[in-house]
């Protein structure tokens, strides 16, 4: 049976690897529409490829230069349209909220790659696709483990353990974190992913915001949500059950294998592309405990999902804030976490209870974490 597929997202990481797995599976899809945001010249080659019925990109002069019979057509309006099965929500921060939210209130399934998504609505998120029996299918590799994991089983959960590598300087001196530069912060060990996450994973600021996903994906309490550290990136998740049993979900860091399960759920089909497992040499699997004091990105992130409100928005914007900003070279990378934690300082929640709180927040937020950039001691920047 041939799904009709909207990809958010299309010209980064995820999008990408979301058509990597349509071009395995041709006869599996039909690309009804693309989404991207400023490199027009790789959208028009999807275009030209996949010949989408709409498409949008966020550079208006751009877009009125893409070619073909393609209609250009608003993301939130895209995932609603005639044909549509199907959303993979590839686009980073706030983007990605009110496509969302109007592809689960069509009942479409959604295949959600967008950590802030969760993040900033996770109450409003989980809600809506219990209420419309709309699917909302992890695709981040962590969740999608414990999800992973989870199927068949009783409700009798002792531990979620997401596993963390501890990113690209979990053994640099903390005295020398302050000259880390954004080509050494984007030189991932394990992983391949888009600018914004690669920072994010080495500030430990991701596995904040898997925690809080996990709490909302799963209902499960935030004292049973722990992280550990991993380096090898194998195991991306665990989930441990009151009998003592630990299931794990084991493979190469690759994200087409979390992106074809969520997109073909709940069928798992061969890809020759996907790399498998290699048991023939020899694999060494280590845990280690993670320290919150030397990953202060991390508190936060963990302080704003337990505050709750609007609190996690603030969070989720004040931080694409910093890390673009230290990836311009405006500040230290060890600036990214004061931006952050300046930024929740001020802010005067709301119950984030509806779209306008939660898109308020987040417009203020920008705002403000550029205000506390601009006034952080000159010894700082």
């Amino acid at each position: 049976m041939t799904k009709g597929l909207v990809v958010l997202g299309s010209t980064g990481s995820i999008g990408r690897q979301t058509l990597d797995i349509v071009r395995a599976f041709p006869d599996r899809f039909t690309v009804v529409g693309l989404a991207a945001g400023y490199n027009a010249a790789l959208l028009q080659r999807q275009i030209d490829e996949f010949k989408p019925a709409f498409f949008y990109c966020a550079d208006p002069a751009a877009a009125r230069r893409l070619a073909g019979e393609a209609a250009l057509l608003p993301m939130e309006d895209m995932v609603q349209a005639d044909g549509v099965d199907v959303v993979m929500v590839g686009t980073t921060g706030a983007a990605g909220l009110l496509p969302t939210i109007r592809a689960l209130e069509s009942r479409r399934a959604v295949c959600l790659a967008n950590k802030e998504v969760i993040i900033m609505a996770g109450e409003t998120i989980t809600r809506l696709a219990r209420r419309r029996d709309a699917p909302l299918l992890p695709v981040d590799s962590e969740p999608s483990a414990i999800w992973q994991c989870l199927q068949g089983e009783p409700r009798s959960l002792r531990r979620l353990i997401i596993t963390a590598s501890g990113g690209p300087f979990r053994s640099l001196p903390q005295e020398r974190l302050s000259s880390v530069t954004p080509e050494q912060a984007l030189a991932h060990p394990t992983w391949r992913m888009g600018r914004r996450i690669t920072v994010d994973s080495s500030t430990l600021m991701n596995k904040g915001f898997e925690v809080i996903e996990a709490h909302w994906l799963f209902d499960a309490p935030w004292e049973r949500i722990e992280v550990v550290v991993h380096p090898q990136s194998l195991i991306h998740s665990m989930v441990e059950f009151d009998d003592g049993s630990v299931k794990a979900q084991i493979g190469p860091p690759d994200m087409r294998l979390p992106i074809q399960y969520a997109l073909f759920y709940p069928q798992r089909l061969a890809n020759g592309d996907i790399p498998r497992l290699d048991t023939s040499s020899p694999t060494s699997m280590t845990f280690e405990p993670l320290d919150p004091g030397l990953y202060p990105c991390f508190s936060l992130a963990l302080e704003a999902g337990r505050r709750g409100g609007s609190f996690p928005a603030v969070l989720c914007a004040a931080d694409e804030v910093a890390v673009q900003l230290f990836l311009d070279g405006s500040i230290a990378f060890t600036d990214i976490p004061r931006v952050v934690e300046g930024t929740l300082e001020a802010h005067q929640a709301s119950t984030g209870e509806s779209l306008e709180d939660i898109l308020g927040a987040d417009l203020w937020a920008r705002a403000r974490a550029g205000e506390v950039a601009g006034s952080l001691p000159p010894s700082l920047k």
